[in-house]
């Protein structure tokens, strides 16, 4: 009888912002944080809560044939700031448990599996990513193959390459691509499994890039990500470039390239000219943003005149998928007071004003005060004359993009009417990727002058089929996560640094 491979995956998925609040248990909670049985139920489901990059690995090895399903234990939320230390290592603790439970039931494993996002801090550690890594190999040894999935914006050093026999990163941002990847490390797996055992190639650079020109669909990071993937054939496995996440104000930060290939020359030397074609264009790699007096006198525009255009702002510093607290009023002031008519606004992270306009209920008329309880300095108090229009569970099914077919959950949600905005109020912190965060409390895209999402990027891939590149205008708000580099006070980041230090020189090695 042929004896099936024994699997274990699972994984730890945190962006950490360094100057936002700290990451608790309960914020997992909210979001993703399955064990075992729970874990093998979740990705069964239609629309499972589990990241695509598990469901792509999963599936992809159904398609190889049978396997030994081994759960571990899979935490991820959103991006935030560091994570508290002593669920962290609650998290590695779970892991280390349920592997050696799995090896004292079962007979030793042939490979793991863990969807990483690899721009994690914690309170106390500044390498999660490492710690867990080391922790794992702790247990299966060695030679166990031991796979991962990267966010295109990991902070990666050489302790993770080291650690890893494949680390695999989106290609996409928006991360459309997710499950692709997943399903890349099934494929690759087959390879090991069959004795293979390829070599890294990595290069670091002192280059961090501005979240705003990382869009894959054009632009300087979509021409280098492309040069990547030219290499890519029968003797390179696999090209990740990752841009970094560039506030995550740590050691590690930094762009990075992984190169897996059959050689270590052979992915020494591709890794260095892909670090080379990097390096040369990071001039390239400009934040060019519109001032919030712009952005209000081109809403205003848009509403007077039917025939204008639609537009989209993104309001980019106060992006919740980068740590931001998704609660700045900025624009919302700065649009109220000027009388913009036939926005929307979302989603805006207020447990307590969510809750309050449940209370009211549906129709009632109230003083709608934003951010009664500041959570940062940028999350100043607003009160405005408001209308509850919609409520609603804050539960739904993604439609477009990242969020597509995966269940998505707001907490308690309200539209609240002030003036001429409609205010989508959530109980849960995200960031606008899918338009049903808009739609399921009753609002027509179609129908808005003018939009302002709490995002950096990841709506292009959720709101494409309403509001093309050219209706998108990406707002200079202040918040968390500017990609206005040099306004960040920087603590940990390595220096020198390009942009912050532009007269830098460097080359591969």
């Amino acid at each position: 009888m042929t004896k099936l491979p024994r699997i274990a995956f699972g994984g730890f998925m945190l962006e950490s912002n360094n100057h936002s609040p700290v990451a608790t248990e309960a914020e997992f909670r909210d979001a993703v944080l399955l064990e075992g049985a729970e874990l093998l139920a979740d990705i069964a489901k239609p629309a499972p809560e589990v990241p695509p990059t598990v469901t792509g690995f999963t599936n992809a090895m159904d398609g190889f044939g049978a396997w030994q399903k081994l759960p571990l234990i899979m935490a991820a939320v959103g991006a935030s700031g560091p994570v508290d230390q002593p669920f962290f290592e609650w998290v590695v603790r779970r892991m280390v448990e349920e592997l050696e439970r799995h090896i004292r039931e079962g007979g030793p494993l042939d490979a793991v599996f863990l969807s990483q996002h690899g721009a994690a801090i914690a309170t106390g550690d500044i390498d999660p990513d490492g710690t867990l890594f080391r922790a794992v190999r702790g247990v299966i040894g060695p030679d166990v193959p031991l796979l991962c999935t990267l966010d295109l914006h990991a902070n990666v050093n050489q302790a993770m390459v080291d650690l890893t026999q494949m680390m695999v990163s989106y290609r996409c941002n928006p991360h459309t691509d997710m499950a692709d990847r997943g399903a890349d490390c099934a494929r690759h797996l087959q390879r090991l499994l069959a004795g293979e055992r390829p070599s890294r190639g990595f290069q670091k650079l002192p280059f961090i890039p501005p979240s705003t020109s990382q869009n894959t669909k054009a632009g300087p990071y979509a021409d280098l990500i492309a040069f990547g993937q030219q290499y890519v054939g029968e003797d390179v496995w696999d090209v990740s470039i990752n841009s970094g996440f560039s506030l995550g104000d740590t050691p590690k930060n930094g762009m990075s390239v992984i190169v897996t290939a059959d050689s270590q020359a052979r992915a020494d030397q591709v890794a260095r000219e892909v670090a080379a074609q990097a390096w040369s264009t990071r001039h390239r790699f400009v934040a060019r943003l519109t001032s919030i007096e712009d952005c209000t006198a081109m809403a205003l525009a848009a509403g007077r005149d039917a025939a204008k255009p639609a537009l989209l702002f993104a309001d980019v510093a106060d992006n919740p998928g980068g740590g931001g607290g998704g609660n700045t009023p900025y624009l919302l002031e700065a649009f109220h007071k000027a009388g913009v008519e036939g926005c929307a606004l979302g989603p805006f992270f207020d447990p307590e004003l969510a809750a309050e306009a449940h209370r009211l209920g549906e129709g009632v008329q109230f003083p709608a005060t934003f951010n009664r309880k500041p959570s940062t300095d940028f999350s100043g108090t607003l009160t405005l004359p408001g209308r509850v229009v919609k409520l609603s569970d804050g539960l739904f099914v993604g439609r477009r993009g990242m969020a597509a077919g995966r269940q998505m959950d707001m907490g308690k949600a309200a539209a609240i009417q002030v003036g001429g905005i409609t205010v989508i109020v959530t109980t849960y912190r995200h960031q606008a990727l899918d338009p049903m965060f808009f739609e399921s409390l009753g609002i027509d895209l179609r129908k808005l002058r003018s939009l302002i999402v709490k995002s950096r990027g990841h709506f292009r891939a959720g709101f494409d089929d309403i509001f093309s590149d050219q209706q998108i205008i990406e707002a200079d708000a202040p918040g968390l996560t500017t990609p206005m580099l040099q306004r960040v006070p920087w603590r940990e980041v390595p220096r020198p640094i390009f942009p912050l230090d532009p007269e830098l020189e460097w080359a591969p090695v």
